[in-house]
Parts: structure tokens; C-alpha cells; sequence
């Protein structure tokens, strides 16, 4: 099993022979304006793709964890085959189809690819009335014989979904989105350090892989300071913050 970081969200998962690409943002430094609401004009994304990604080739098989720009973009869209399985949760393959894609595929419980099996799991992006805004959004686990359990969490921050995920499949390897995006009002919307934590402590059998940092201008937490947390509170060993185009194996 290995778990690359392209960028933000966009990871390259190779698990049980299969080579995942998960959440694309291809877009180019700067090509896309600011997330509305926020602290900040920067254009997104903040940094380019690292300069290896593209000797990746095409992937196998895309998952797509729910349609923010930063998690599927026209970029992506455009350099992906449009022949290659798809899938997502409930709701959104009608834009995928509309986007090109012919083999795309809605996970409602499980779905399967080869021997792995891909389950869908829930959480929350946000609190109160913009977590409800913020819509639906899924996390999926794999698991495979003689692989480790990954979960993914997707865009979430620390809730009941996501503890009762952890407790029923016990994962080895669990990727979090840990950016602690959040708009000028309301709570954060992803992951902050203190949920990074959270999910350390509740879990003690997993190994965490904090992705989804300083690449969009609400993203507000950074690798070095969520390094400095995780070191206070002893986590070093447990927690992964790869850099961009850096590989996790396991």
C-alpha cells in the first residue's frame, strides 16, 4: 500500500495492484479565484502541482469524494480518460456523466473493484446551518486480502461518523483532511489539529495521514504548525503530514 500526496486533497493511492486517484484538482497555480467569505484573496490553488506527478499516468480508477472545485475541477476533467471507472457517492454522477465520463459508478453502501472492497462512510462538513450548506459528503474505506484497512475520511471534521467508522472497521492507515478550512463566520469546516488529535486518541491502532493543507486560501492551518501540535502531544510517531508529490507506505 502507498499513499501519495499530489496536492491538497488529490492523492494517488496503489492498493491491492490498483492504482487510485483520488479527489483530482488539477488546476494550475493561481487559476481560479478565492473561496468566497474568506480571510484572504489568494488565488487557488496556492501552490502547483508538484513537478512529478504527471510520470504517475493515467490512474486505474478515480474516486471522487463530492464536487467542491478543489476536490474535481475542469483541469481534471479535461486530462482524465474519459473510459475510466468513476465513482462516487449518491447524487453526483450526473455531473460526472455530464463531464464525459461513461463508467461511473454511485457507491450507495459498497462497491468492489477486483478484490477490494470500497465502503462508503459519512461525515460532516461543518456545524449548523454551513455544515448543511456545505452538502453532502462521503469517506470510503478499502480493504483488500493482505492489505492494510485505509480509511478515507473526505471532508469532514471530528463527528460521531467518523469515531463509529474507526470503531467498526478498525483501519491501520486513516487519511484526514486537516486543513481547518473555515469562512470569516462559523466553525471550521474540515479537520484543525485539535481533530487530528481526536481521531489519534480515540484510535490508537491507526496511523493518520493529515493531507488537504496550503493549497486553498481558506485552508488556514499549516504542516509546521499542525507539526508543532502533534509533537506536543507526543502524536510524532502516529501522524504523517507528507509534503506535496511525498509518498506514505505501510
Amino acid at each position: 500500500m502507498k499513499i501519495t500526496l499530489i496536492r491538497n486533497a488529490t492523492l494517488w493511492l496503489e492498493y491491492a495492484g490498483v492504482k487510485f486517484l483520488i479527489d483530482p484538482m488539477l488546476s494550475d497555480a493561481g487559476a481560479n479565484p478565492p473561496v468566497p467569505n474568506t480571510e484572504n484573496a489568494r488565488l487557488n490553488p496556492l501552490v502547483p502541482l508538484p513537478p512529478q506527478w504527471q510520470a504517475l499516468g493515467q490512474p486505474d480508477v478515480v474516486i471522487v469524494t463530492h464536487l467542491h472545485p478543489d476536490h474535481w475541477d475542469p483541469a481534471a476533467v479535461h486530462w482524465l480518460d474519459k473510459q475510466i471507472p468513476v465513482f462516487c457517492q449518491p447524487g453526483n454522477e450526473e455531473q460526472i456523466t455530464a463531464d464525459g465520463f461513461t463508467r461511473v459508478t454511485p457507491i450507495w453502501v459498497a462497491g468492489s473493484v477486483g478484490e477490494i472492497e470500497i465502503i462508503r462512510t459519512a461525515g460532516h462538513h461543518g456545524t449548523g446551518e454551513i455544515g448543511e450548506q456545505m452538502g453532502p459528503v462521503s469517506g470510503f474505506v478499502f480493504q483488500a486480502p493482505g492489505e492494510p484497512v485505509v480509511y478515507l475520511a473526505g471532508d469532514t471534521i471530528w463527528c460521531s461518523e467518523v469515531a463509529e467508522t474507526l470503531d467498526k472497521y478498525r483501519p491501520e492507515w486513516t487519511i484526514v483532511n486537516a486543513g481547518g478550512a473555515r469562512f470569516t463566520v462559523g466553525d471550521p469546516i474540515i479537520m484543525t489539529a485539535q481533530d487530528v488529535t481526536a481521531v489519534a486518541q480515540h484510535a490508537s491502532y491507526t496511523q493518520i495521514v493529515a493531507v488537504h493543507m496550503e493549497a486553498i486560501n481558506h485552508c488556514l492551518l499549516t504542516r509546521s504548525e499542525l507539526t508543532e501540535h502533534i509533537n506536543r502531544e507526543g502524536l510524532e510517531g502516529r501522524v504523517h503530514i507528507p509534503a506535496d508529490g511525498a509518498t506514505v507506505s505501510g
